[in-house]
């Protein structure tokens, strides 16, 4: 496992750990960081932090986009999962898109339900098409 998949793993289990304690994920982040037991990776620190400074912007496109679920109703490791790879779709450009969707899919077949793949891709996969879209009429 590379370097920036296991800072998102790490970034992840913060996001989770945050969501079930029901507590800012921040003050989780900041135990982690303290601990330093392993040591936080500032990759990890940096999608924390922008998944925790656009939440509300990611889980209005992650509303938007879920066919047949509720944000607050689904399992929480497939809610970080996709807080965690919208927030790189829409504000890492240095992560090509592909590789934001293929990491999330396969964080969600690691640690999820047998559904959570087709889930977390389909939404994924939406919120994409609707960006180039976007992108395409604005030329």
């Amino acid at each position: 496992m590379g370097a920036r998949s296991k800072a998102r793993k790490r970034a992840l289990d913060v996001l989770f750990e945050a969501d079930q304690r029901g507590v800012p994920a921040l003050d989780v982040l900041a135990l982690r960081v303290a601990a330093a037991d392993p040591p936080v990776r500032e990759h990890t620190v940096a999608l924390v932090e922008g998944v925790v400074a656009h939440q509300d912007e990611i889980d209005g496109l992650i509303r938007a986009h879920l066919v047949g679920w509720d944000v607050a109703r689904m399992p929480a490791v497939d809610r970080a999962v996709l807080r965690l790879a919208v927030f790189e779709l829409r504000h890492a450009p240095d992560v090509p898109p592909a590789v934001a969707i293929d990491e999330a899919v396969e964080l969600a077949k690691q640690l999820s339900t047998e559904e959570s793949p087709a889930l977390v891709n389909g939404v994924l996969a939406r919120i994409l098409d609707e960006a180039a879209a976007a992108r395409d009429a604005a030329q």
